[in-house]
Formats: C-alpha cells, sequence, structure tokens
C-alpha cells in the first residue's frame, strides 16, 4: 500500500447507495462523490483522482460508456465498475473497450471491497514508476555521454590544482604533488609506495585524472582481498561454465578500463603465481579470460601500490624482478602521516567537514587543546586513522559546540613525541625526592660536559656559566673530583 492516501471517486445515481460507499471507504481512502455523470466530469477535471468506482447503470450513459471515456483522457486512472447486473456482454465490453481493472457486482462485501481497491493503488502507483522509468530508458546516447563527460569533468577539476591532496603551506607531500604533475601526462606505469593509510589511491587518481586518460574509465581492485582464482576472474574475466558458479561471462576490470586506468591496489601481495599471469598481460597488452580460448587486446595505463618494500621482496626472490620493472617504470614514496604533523589540523579540518555532511550533525570546530593531542600522535594508521579518530569525537561531541580533548580516544589523549618519550625515559630513570632526582641530573651534566671537554675544567665551567671554584664545589660535593681522568699531556690546563 502506498504511503500517501488515494484518492477515489465513487459515481452512483442512488444517493443511499453512494452515502453507503463513502462510508465504508473514507477511512482508508479519500474519497470524492458524484451522483451524475456531469458531476463527475468536473472533479476529474479539478482533482487528481487515482480510482474511480463507477455504478453501471447511470441516467446519462451506461458506466462502461463512461469509463471509455475517461480512459481516453485520464488513461492513467484505474477504472472498477460497480453494478447489480452481470451481463457478460457488459463485461466483456467493459473489459475491451473501457480497460476496467475489475466488474464488482452488489451486493458487495466491505473487506473484499477495500482489498480490491488497495491492490488497484498498488497497480496505479506501479504504473506511475513504469512510466518513469520508460522516460529514463528514452535518454539519448548523447544525453548519457553529455551526463558522464559532466561528471568526469568535475572530477577532473577536483585534481586539477592541488591533486585533490588536502596538505598545509610547505607541507612534504608538495613534493608528491609535484611528481604526480610531472608523471601524469606520460603514458608510463607507476609504482606508489608508503604505509596503508597514506593517500595512495588518491595519488593515483590524480595521476589518472591529471593524464591523457582522463576522459575514460579508472577502476580500482585491492590485490591483496582476493585469492588468486577469483582475481585472475576479477581482472580478466571468465567464460560462462569456467568453473562452478560461472552462470554468466563476466568482463573483467582490464577490458572494461580499456582505453583508461587500473589501479592494483597491494600488489606486493599477490603470489608468484598469478605474478607470471599479470606479467604476461603487461607484456602483450592483451588478456585471456578464464575458459576462453582467444585473447583481447586492451590498452590500459596501470598504477600500482604496495606498502611493501617491494626492492626488498624482489632480493629476497618473493617478487619477480622482471614485473617489478614492469610496474615500477616511475616510482612514487608517499612519506606516513607522522612526518607530515604541520598537515594534521588541516586534514583534521577537512575530515571533520566531511564527517559532518555524512553525519547530519554539526559542530563548530576542534578545540585548540584537542588539536595538539592530534598533531601529537603518532598515528601509525595514518590519514585512515585520523579520520576513524575525527568522526568518532563528532560522533561523542554535543551539537553546535566545539569538540574538545576529552573526547579523544585515550590513546591519543595520553601521547607524547618522540623527543618527549625520550625525555620521559631519561627521567624515569631516576629515583628518591625531587631534590634527589635534581642533584642525579646535575651529576649527568657535570659530568657529560666534563667527559667532552677531556676533563679541561677551565672549558667545561665556561660552558656552564660557573666559576672554577663553583665548579670545583659541585665536584668535590658530587665526588667527582675522585674520577678518574685522562693523562695530563691529553687532558690540558686544568
Amino acid at each position: 500500500m502506498t504511503e500517501t492516501v488515494a484518492n477515489i471517486l465513487i459515481i452512483d445515481d442512488e444517493v443511499r447507495s453512494l452515502e453507503t460507499l463513502e462510508r465504508t471507504l473514507s477511512f482508508d481512502f479519500n474519497i470524492y462523490t458524484a451522483s451524475s455523470i456531469d458531476q463527475a466530469r468536473q472533479i476529474l477535471a479539478d482533482e487528481w483522482v487515482q480510482i474511480i468506482l463507477c455504478d453501471q447503470l447511470m441516467p446519462e450513459m451506461t458506466g462502461v460508456e463512461f469509463l471509455q471515456e475517461v480512459r481516453e483522457k485520464w488513461p492513467e486512472t484505474i477504472r472498477i465498475i460497480i453494478s447489480g447486473y452481470t451481463e457478460a456482454e457488459d463485461i466483456i465490453t467493459g473489459i475491451n473497450q473501457a480497460g476496467i481493472y475489475q466488474y464488482i457486482t452488489k451486493p458487495w462485501q466491505p473487506d473484499n471491497l477495500i482489498l480490491t481497491l488497495q491492490n488497484a493503488v498498488n497497480l496505479f502507483e506501479l504504473q506511475r514508476q513504469n512510466e518513469l522509468l520508460a522516460i529514463e530508458l528514452k535518454m539519448t546516447a548523447d544525453s548519457a555521454q553529455r551526463i558522464i563527460n559532466a561528471r568526469r569533468n568535475r572530477l577532473k577539476d577536483a585534481y586539477k590544482d592541488d591533486n585533490g591532496i588536502i596538505r598545509a603551506k610547505n607541507s612534504p607531500m608538495d613534493h608528491v604533488c609535484d611528481q604526480i604533475r610531472q608523471i601524469a601526462g606520460y603514458d608510463v606505469s607507476v609504482l606508489l609506495c608508503g604505509e596503508s593509510g597514506t593517500g595512495k589511491e588518491l595519488a593515483a587518481r590524480a595521476l589518472h585524472y591529471n593524464s591523457l586518460r582522463w576522459d575514460k574509465a579508472f577502476v580500482v581492485e585491492n590485490c591483496g582481498a582476493l585469492p588468486d582464482e577469483l582475481l585472475e576472474s576479477e581482472l580478466f574475466g571468465h567464460k560462462k561454465g569456467a568453473f562452478t558458479g560461472a552462470v554468466n561471462d563476466h568482463t573483467g576490470l582490464f577490458e572494461r578500463a580499456d582505453g583508461g586506468t587500473v589501479f592494483l591496489d597491494e600488489i606486493g601481495e599477490v603470489s608468484q603465481a598469478f605474478q607470471v599471469k599479470l606479467l604476461r598481460v603487461l607484456q602483450e597488452g592483451e588478456i585471456r579470460p578464464v575458459g576462453a580460448t582467444r585473447t583481447r587486446k586492451i590498452d590500459v595505463r596501470v598504477i600500482a601500490a604496495t606498502n611493501r618494500d617491494l626492492e626488498q621482496e624482489v632480493r629476497e626472490g618473493r617478487f619477480r624482478k622482471d614485473l617489478y620493472f614492469r610496474l615500477a617504470a616511475m616510482t612514487i614514496q608517499l612519506p606516513p602521516l607522522g612526518e607530515r604533523r604541520d598537515d594534521i589540523p588541516v586534514l583534521a579540518t577537512y575530515l571533520l567537514e566531511q564527517a559532518m555532511k555524512n553525519l547530519n550533525k554539526k559542530v563548530t570546530g576542534i578545540s585548540s587543546e584537542a588539536m595538539e593531542c592530534l598533531k601529537t600522535y603518532h598515528w601509525s594508521g595514518n590519514v585512515r586513522e585520523l579520520q576513524n579518530e575525527v568522526q568518532r569525537m563528532l560522533v561523542m561531541g554535543k551539537e553546535n559546540e566545539v569538540l574538545g580533548a576529552d573526547l579523544l580516544s585515550p590513546r591519543v589523549l595520553m601521547s607524547v613525541t618522540p623527543d618527549e618519550q625520550q625525555e620521559m625515559s631519561l627521567l624515569s630513570s631516576f629515583d628518591g625526592t625531587l631534590k634527589e632526582r635534581i642533584e642525579n641530573i646535575e651529576v649527568k651534566i657535570l659530568y657529560e660536559t666534563l667527559v667532552r671537554h677531556r676533563w679541561n675544567k677551565t672549558k667545561a665551567a665556561e660552558e656552564l656559566g660557573l666559576s672554577r671554584v663553583g665548579l670545583r664545589g659541585k665536584l668535590e660535593r658530587y665526588g667527582l673530583e675522585k674520577v678518574e681522568q685522562l693523562p695530563a699531556a691529553e687532558a690540558g690546563n686544568s
């Protein structure tokens, strides 16, 4: 049944019958009534009616004759005859000429009548959906191509100026973007290297949409997610009956991307057996679907990505050298987020805007304290982990308020920089009271300075801002005068 209440027009010259029908149906439908054909015509002219329920014996004309007129003027309206007479000729005429949906006889049962009308309403909605679909299918090939081209142009514009890579001024990613601009226009294979979540697919799209193939297909396959058999079928296609479950021919991604770009993510995960098959495709420029006897020529640019050290994999015999050089005509290294700390505020702000759109929730931003914590964290999961953290903050935060540091995950909130970690490790090695710990630090500083100056107390005192007497007093206090010194000839004046 439809979500909106359907409009039904009841036509009957008997007032009592009209009132009974209206009373029975008004709970489920929006009812209009007419006691004459003229009234019915006026209602149809003024209102949008989905169903007509018309008595067969009307003074002006029969119900079938009127519904034949309705069929010509309002063909989408569902037409139903209700009558106490069941002449076969009338029924046949109604079906053939008036195109009636159903012929209901009197006396009628309320439940059966309501069910019939509900089915008629469903039929009306199906007809409308079918009409809309038919209109869409009448779209010309030129119109469809214009829409596709417009979408591709929008994607090309998105990667035009900054390659779609969000970053701060003087970011390490500037070098990556410069490489993309330099390489994109040349039809060579590219290997993107970097940790998971550093934006390798984003870089691949930038390469495609800044290339001469930008108006052709860009397809993606994660090579590490499928076993060899499925990966071969997914990339190269298969014929019907090639294996159990192959009930239809399947066009592979290489063929679908003909003229465009294929992005093979996690290429370092494929087996050596599949490496041989992929190498053959890249060398010969043709594919053979699983179960097929003939090969098919393809013209694609291949961009591959990996989080492994493929050169090391080649040296250790796990990755074919000839395939490596086929894939790595050009190589781009993407830095981890931990080396792009100035990019984190820009990225976090962008990711927050995207999350607000996706989750339909508004906040006023991220607090400076929270942003400092985000900058401090090491982000082993890179941008993808940052995206998850920002989304978590948005979900946990209050609408139209700033997202504070209290919304951060404990691992992010309690994180420290590598320098701070080193300092904390140094300080944690001291035990005792604050005074005792400070003295221990002072001893280390004095000893390190003297060793560095080869126990030349004059130079050590100058560096530490102490007099020779003051330095000697500290050395005596901490027992450093007793430390074995270098030979006098090497130590110089002391």
